[in-house]
């Protein structure tokens, strides 16, 4: 660690930079293109007015921060790695050195365990999360997790605590299934959380103009908090009683259609964010909005996702580098004139210049 921080509780150094994301006040705009590849970022990057200096700027934990103009509007292209906790710092942080509404838009990487194929485009209408049950793993759980609940048809005498699903004596697979309750699972499924409505639909608009209807997918994202166990890939190094998961998951939304790490927390953070935050500088402004009873946004942030399929868990088929270079180009530019159409309430900020500005 070279610089000073202070404040325990949310980290900034004397210049006002956070700790994860490495960015102060005036660094990053309040439309934001966040992306899991640093190359991604750079290759969205080549869009960016040419006659506008790009603000660039890495920081130690992993985030990549790209600020310029496109079409004559500010913008940021974030790339944050890859899981929940990134996405958490993220938002977090960047809300936390910004003014006024932010409009994220994720522009990610998934698998498919729907109607989508590898190469095609996934964009979600909500997003729930599947975590690893830790509690399940270490009460000990049922041996055969979510395959016990397809083979088991429970008797009292085969009841014991903390045991509620045995595997028949018979082994038989067509015998009643028993709903797991959920501190029984092995893991965990949230209730979903959309995608702010008018972002999503002009993202499948824009989408449609250049891609074949049947290559774009939408329906409901799982952001999962492993690439391995929750989501149900096999590894015979750890105890993970996953077998049967992608069905379990089906069974309780089937209009799961992807499989991804980030997009959840995005959605949660957005619908908990806050009103717009405020410097002194805006707060008699808004006041006398208030007081004309003019409304402000409930929440301070607005966010959306689209995903490149890269696997299909139905076949094992895995995408091919050419696929992905074509996609980026043609889905990168749809993100983009997205992220710019959105309209944004920002009457009563004052907008801080960006160091690219100065």
């Amino acid at each position: 660690m070279k610089d000073t921080f202070s404040n325990a509780n949310f980290p900034k150094t004397a210049d006002g930079r956070v700790y994860h994301v490495g960015v102060k006040q005036g660094e990053v705009a309040n439309r934001i293109i966040t992306v899991g590849d640093p190359s991604r970022a750079q290759k969205l990057a080549e869009w960016l007015d040419k006659d506008f200096p790009i603000f660039q700027h890495s920081s130690s934990r992993g985030f990549f921060t790209l600020t310029g103009k496109y079409k004559g509007v500010l913008v940021s292209i974030i790339a944050i790695g890859m899981g929940l906790p990134m996405m958490d710092f993220f938002v977090r942080e960047v809300r936390a050195i910004t003014d006024g509404p932010l409009i994220i838009i994720r522009f990610g990487s998934c698998g498919t365990i729907g109607k989508g194929h590898v190469g095609e485009i996934v964009v979600p209408r909500g997003s729930f999360s599947i975590t690893r049950n830790f509690d399940y793993f270490l009460d000990g759980g049922d041996e055969y997790g979510y395959e016990s609940a397809e083979n088991v048809k429970e008797t009292e005498s085969d009841l014991k605590p903390g045991r509620t699903n045995k595997r028949s004596n018979t082994g038989e697979t067509n015998l009643p299934r028993k709903r797991l309750k959920k501190e029984e699972r092995p893991y965990i499924l949230s209730k979903v959380v959309n995608a702010d409505s008018e972002i999503y639909e002009m993202l499948q608009r824009q989408l449609l103009l250049h891609l074949p209807p049947d290559e774009v997918h939408t329906g409901l994202n799982a952001s999962c908090d492993s690439f391995y166990s929750s989501q149900n890939r096999e590894d015979e190094n750890f105890t993970d009683n996953n077998k049967g998961l992608i069905k379990s998951v089906i069974d309780e939304y089937p209009e799961a259609e992807s499989l991804e790490m980030e997009t959840f927390m995005l959605f949660h953070l957005a619908k908990c964010s806050t009103d717009v935050p405020l410097t002194r500088k805006t707060q008699a402004v808004v006041k006398n909005r208030m007081n004309k009873n003019e409304c402000l946004n409930e929440n301070s942030i607005r966010a959306a996702a689209l995903m490149m399929v890269f696997a299909d868990r139905k076949t094992n088929e895995f995408v091919d580098p050419s696929q992905v270079d074509h996609l980026e180009s043609v889905v990168g530019q749809v993100v983009l004139d997205t992220l710019i159409s959105v309209k944004s309430n920002e009457v009563c900020v004052k907008s801080e210049k960006l160091l690219s500005e100065e």
